[in-house]
């Protein structure tokens, strides 16, 4: 009896999973389906002005993408998650990195140490709060992603330190 009691517990516990997974799923579909400029695969260079960009994101999206604010440290939900998968630009789908060179850093957020490809990204001077720093932007949509330090580990010596907010993960299958 007990056996039976424990595998029906098992197996509604899988079903609740695998409905959460569905609905976010589903979800994440809608919002992409609200962007007609994302994809994963078209790797067009996008002109899209401000305005247009606007109705799309959503606020908090748009402020760090297309403002280049910051999300506050430690708020993201990726800066410690170790599954392994792939990251997109949240606003383009453009593809950006593996989760093998991602790596804990305790600055609060997503940190790299190599991109899939230097081409998928922008590297400008960025002076702004009173520092000189590297911002890195996607380089299909011109959002802005975050920026590069030079304190990360090898084998690059580099810390691409990107706001959570602007990036899609995909877990592997």
């Amino acid at each position: 009896m007990k056996r039976s009691v424990l595998w029906l517990i098992t197996v509604a516990a899988l079903l609740s999973l695998v409905n959460c997974t569905s609905n976010a799923q589903k979800n994440e579909t809608k919002m992409k389906a609200d962007n007609p400029y994302y994809s994963r695969t078209d790797t067009t260079k996008l002109n899209v002005p401000n305005e247009e960009w606007k109705k799309i994101l959503k606020p908090e999206l748009y402020y760090v993408a297309r403002e280049a604010g910051t999300e506050r440290s430690f708020t993201g939900n990726m800066w410690e998650d170790e599954t392994k998968g792939s990251y997109f630009c949240a606003v383009c789908g453009n593809p950006l990195f593996k989760s093998t060179a991602k790596f804990t850093s305790m600055c609060g957020w997503p940190s790299f140490f190599e991109p899939l490809s230097k081409d998928n990204m922008i590297y400008k001077e960025d002076y702004s709060h009173g520092m000189n720093r590297i911002e890195v932007e996607c380089a299909r949509c011109n959002s802005h992603l975050g920026h590069i330090f030079d304190d990360g580990p090898e084998p690059t010596g580099k810390r691409y330190c990107i706001n959570a907010i602007s990036v899609d993960f995909e877990p592997e299958p």
